[in-house]
């Protein structure tokens, strides 16, 4: 659908709060979007220009457009999220999430037996749940089990069948894991009273439950039967010590749902931490895939409300690490400053960075397992997908990585058959460059790295990726033309967001088929060249090297600079400071010193080389 197209038709979409469709020319429904006002937002698809290749791509592919009008923006949201989830249309954002929870069941018969099922069935039992771990379901069984007398037998218990007395207690009964039903011994209205007590310890209230066996407890004390009681002091202890292997933040907490996301090229991770009664009673983290240009607000509003609704939360609170625009009017969005739920937040962020770089582990050795000919295959579709001259064997890319805009560092990355061959990754400290400057950066890192694989006869590779796109693929070729090794190697750039590979000199870019082994083997190497150059930094970061630059300069020692850097954050800022603003800082005679470092034509001196 063109502009002119959609002029014809943009008066008689409405204003008010809904849904809209998008489908293609097979009547496929291909993207489903919400709105507060369905004209103002449909109409931005065709006014705009989209930097977005797949926006762009998404507007073509048009052919009409269906709308439903809902009440609210919150009915809005949760009907988008329900015909995402039906549907999966090709350009909404991908959520990769086919598992199958456990729940815990609490069948629907006379003495209702409690146990794990996959299953939900309408036929009138209770389903608790979903749960994120079946081992995490087995352990509360266990407690369960262990606290609360029930039958696991699976006989037909009719107050006619106990009546005529056609059952016998079994071997349950005389551990006291049972108070044997099946012979009367135990009446449906206490046995009832039990199930209240797991239905409390499933949502993880196990306070009234602990209250209850106090209580029983002192009764028993009080008329001398004390093995009994010692019975309940140790179910009273069971209790608590599985509520200390939960994690406990606090019981004023209450119940809270936390999320964080990472964000990663076209990938997006986010963590949900279910907190019950202040303790962490779930925790999931899912993958996302990025089809258009969503912002990590719209990923992480998206996957709160699936997740929210994949494991039934009722919570009227949900902890973040931004501001979002969530429209559920009834539930409170929140992002710490500090307290509870900011270790809160901190815990999730810690299992999202866990997940991501275990997935990552599992991506390499699943490509690591492969046979050689299973390489070598992908290797060829790369090689005709770019229309290399040679078979990409060796492939080598860089990346640029600096921290609050100071101290910058890069990385290369080696892959030799398509393996990650790490004893030949290298990082470098630039050298040459003053301040920030990514192309120039780029320019000498690459001038290094060859010069040296020249000078020691050492073999090139047959593929470079430059990770940033035109500009510092530029900056590469002039020191790959500097060095005579132009058609010596095939060099390209990659833009970091749209996956798109770009020849020098090149107009127009090559996208490569998506899902493709080639583009998977491209973004396993920009991944671990930005993971490789992120630790690095990260190293040099936590062993003080921002710190050298000013410690670097003479007279001024280690105290005076990690007062600075306490005071303005970064070598950056400091760099901009005035003469007057860091005398009154750290005094006139080393606020002098700092000031004629950064500023040399201020007073005709020379600034310390960087390490």
């Amino acid at each position: 659908m063109t502009a002119a197209e959609f002029s014809k038709i943009s008066h008689t979409i409405p204003l008010q709060p809904g849904i809209y469709k998008y489908f293609d020319e097979n009547n496929e429904i291909i993207y489903v979007g919400k709105a507060k006002s369905l004209r103002k937002r449909v109409s931005s698809y065709f006014v705009k220009n989209h930097d977005s290749f797949k926006t762009r791509r998404l507007v073509e592919n048009i052919h009409h457009i269906e709308f439903t009008i809902v009440n609210s923006e919150q009915d809005a949201f949760l009907l988008e999220n329900s015909l995402i989830k039906q549907f999966q249309p090709r350009y909404n954002i991908n959520l990769k999430d086919d598992k199958t929870y456990p729940y815990m069941v609490i069948r629907h018969e006379n003495y209702p037996r409690v146990f794990l099922t996959r299953n939900v069935i309408k036929d009138g039992s209770e389903y608790l749940g979903p749960f994120t771990s079946v081992g995490r379901v087995r352990e509360l069984l266990e407690v369960i089990r262990y606290n609360i007398p029930l039958r696991t037998c699976n006989l037909l218990l009719t107050p006619n069948n106990i009546q005529k007395g056609k059952f016998k207690v079994c071997l349950e009964y005389h551990l006291g894991n049972c108070k044997g039903p099946c012979e009367g011994l135990q009446t449906e209205e206490d046995y009832n009273e039990n199930l209240s007590q797991v239905k409390n310890i499933l949502k993880g209230n196990l306070s009234p439950v602990v209250n209850l066996f106090k209580e029983q407890m002192q009764e028993y004390a009080m008329n001398m039967e004390f093995e009994k009681a010692e019975i309940l002091r140790k179910k009273i202890d069971s209790l608590n010590a599985y509520q200390v292997r939960s994690t406990v933040v606090n019981t004023r907490v209450g119940n809270v749902d936390v999320f964080t996301i990472l964000s990663e090229g076209n990938a997006a991770y986010v963590n949900y931490l279910r907190v019950l009664n202040g303790t962490i009673s779930d925790t999931k983290t899912v993958t996302l895939e990025k089809q258009l240009e969503e912002g990590d607000e719209e990923v992480l509003t998206y996957a709160i409300g699936y997740l929210r609704d994949t494991f039934k939360s009722l919570a009227r609170e949900i902890v973040v690490p931004m501001e979002i625009e969530y429209p559920e009017s009834q539930v409170t969005v929140t992002v710490p400053k500090g307290g509870d739920k900011k270790k809160l937040l901190e815990l999730s962020e810690k299992n999202v960075n866990y997940f991501k770089d275990e997935l990552y582990r599992k991506k390499i050795l699943h490509l690591e397992g492969k046979s050689d000919m299973e390489r070598k295959k992908v290797l060829y579709q790369l090689q005709a997908d770019l229309e290399l001259p040679l078979l990409p064997e060796h492939i080598e890319c860089f990346d640029n990585s600096n921290f609050q805009g100071s101290y910058p560092v890069s990385a290369c990355v080696v892959f030799k058959d398509g393996v990650a061959s790490k004893k030949d990754y290298r990082h470098f400290n630039i050298k040459t460059v003053v301040g920030i400057n990514d192309f120039a950066s780029m320019k000498e890192v690459v001038h290094r790295r060859y010069s040296r694989l020249l000078a020691e006869q050492q073999p090139l590779p047959q593929l470079v990726i430059i990770d940033g796109g035109k500009g510092q693929l530029g900056a590469a070729m002039e020191s790959i033309r500097a060095l005579d090794l132009i058609g010596s190697m095939t060099v390209v750039g990659l833009a970091k967001n749209e996956e798109e590979i770009f020849f020098p000199g090149d107009k127009d870019s090559i996208k490569l088929p998506y899902g493709s082994e080639s583009l998977k083997l491209i973004r396993r190497v920009r991944d671990e060249v930005h993971r490789f150059g992120i630790t690095f930094h990260r190293q040099k970061r936590s062993k003080g090297t921002f710190k050298n630059e000013l410690e670097a300069i003479k007279g001024i020692g280690e105290n005076t600079a990690t007062q600075l850097l306490k005071t303005f954050r970064s070598v950056n800022k400091i760099r901009g400071l005035t003469l007057d603003e860091l005398v009154n800082e750290v005094g006139q005679a080393k606020g002098k010193l700092v000031y004629e470092h950064f500023h040399p034509t201020a007073t005709g001196s020379q600034p310390a080389a960087n390490e």
